[in-house]
């Protein structure tokens, strides 16, 4: 396994801030450049990569961000609980394993129901299996 290097608190707090103020400034700006650039060139089809691949980013994003949360509000903790956190999974992909293992809470299922409203059996659909090894 790959050790993650130490970083100091500060430090790390340092490199939280400054990816935050350039994402919070720039993503706009780069929003709006791909949206003109496609749109004129013809490929505005290729806009529905687009927005998938940075809804898939930001739900990546949102998963390590609120993991805390998410941990706290969405799931029942016992030792089949998939927890959030891992920055290469998708909020909804653990919403997925752990529907599977039925540790979902109240607020768990209800947003599950909602995902799976918005597009059938989303989080089933959106397990990524080899993140890491769950349910051995």
């Amino acid at each position: 396994m790959k050790k993650e290097p130490t970083t100091s608190f500060v430090k790390s707090f340092l490199l939280f801030c400054i990816a935050f103020v350039l994402l919070t400034t720039t993503a706009p700006i780069g929003f709006m450049y791909a949206f003109f650039r496609q749109s004129f060139s013809g490929k505005l089809k290729s806009l529905k990569v687009y927005f998938i691949d940075v809804a898939i980013a930001l739900d990546n994003a949102g998963n390590v961000m609120m993991q805390y949360l998410l941990n706290d509000l969405l799931l029942i903790k016992n030792s089949n609980t998939y927890l959030f956190g891992n920055k290469k999974e998708t909020i909804s992909s653990v919403i997925g394993k752990n529907s599977l293992t039925n540790t979902l809470s109240a607020p768990g299922k209800a947003l599950n129901a909602f995902l799976n409203f918005i597009d059938k059996d989303h989080s089933l659909n959106s397990i990524i299996y080899d993140v890491k090894s769950w349910m051995e």
